[in-house]
């Protein structure tokens, strides 16, 4: 790995934190149900483009199992909660 291509990464994984950061602020302020679900979303999204730059840092498949892991998860726990919202009982 060139030392260009390992500053990037480390870049790109300070932008992701900071992303993350700003995406928890509003998930603890958010005013309503549907903004700290908007903001769970971001959180879990920006999580798994962190696992993704972790997997071509390190070159490793494992952080590219993980990363699908937490997509498959963090959407089924979005559909979850958004059924929840709309009709107040997530399981038929």
């Amino acid at each position: 790995m060139t030392p260009l291509l390992a500053w990037s990464i480390a870049g790109t994984l300070a932008l992701y934190a900071l992303a993350m950061a700003i995406g928890l602020a509003r998930l603890m302020r958010g005013p309503s149900a549907q903004d700290r679900v908007l903001a769970l979303d971001f959180i879990y999204v920006v999580g798994m483009l962190m696992m993704l730059a972790l997997a071509v840092l390190y070159d490793s498949r494992m952080y590219f199992e993980g990363a699908l892991l937490m997509v498959l998860f963090g959407f089924v726990g979005s559909v979850a909660m958004a059924k929840f919202l709309l009709r107040g009982e997530a399981i038929e």
